[in-house]
């Protein structure tokens, strides 16, 4: 299996102004979050806008090098659910802070491992926008988007070779340092 490739900051860049124009244009958004799995916003002119505002490689066909069509609907619909960002902590992290100072963390421990086992792409995205709810739409753009392709990327060749290179394990090893604190 090839070394999953982060977003490139290019990627970020566009992915938050994208997302800031949401404001704007609250109808795209609410199409966009009314979607109960990814595959329901392909043919919206919400998902065709996103489309525009990313890289051409976002939003190829299956079997051409880039960003296929269904996971740049996945993230457009997960960043849709965002409320407000977090530029300073990685999701993982944010799903470990606690609501209030001296609080239990944003999201359960148990609730956290069942993230981490989803076993398709639909129950991911649907425990991913419940992880979101209970962060109330606090994320951090780049860092959400990648982890969704990062996924998606492992769900569909397997996890890395090396543990470090694995979501699964930075995803742990970010909830748990913080958890701790």
């Amino acid at each position: 299996m090839d070394k999953y490739r982060k977003l490139k900051p290019e990627d970020a860049q566009r992915l938050k102004a994208w997302w800031a124009t949401l404001d704007e244009h609250r109808g795209d958004r609410a199409q966009l979050r009314r979607a109960s799995q990814p595959d329901d916003i392909l043919m919206t002119p919400a998902f065709s806008q996103f489309l525009q505002s990313m890289p051409g490689y976002w939003g190829v066909a299956p079997g051409r090098q880039g960003i296929s069509i269904s996971d740049a609907a996945f993230v457009a619909a997960v960043l849709a659910r965002v409320k407000k960002t977090e530029e300073k902590n990685s999701f993982a992290r944010t799903m470990a802070l606690p609501k209030e100072p001296g609080g239990k963390a944003v999201m359960s421990e148990l609730r956290f491992q069942q993230l981490q086992k989803s076993r398709s792409p639909e129950e991911f995205f649907t425990r991913i926008c419940r992880a979101l709810a209970l962060a109330e739409g606090k994320a951090n753009i780049a860092s959400l988007a990648d982890d969704c392709l990062h996924w998606l990327y492992e769900f569909r060749y397997g996890p890395a070779s090396k543990p470090l290179d694995r979501l699964m394990v930075r995803w742990a090893s970010d909830y748990y340092h913080t958890f701790k604190d």
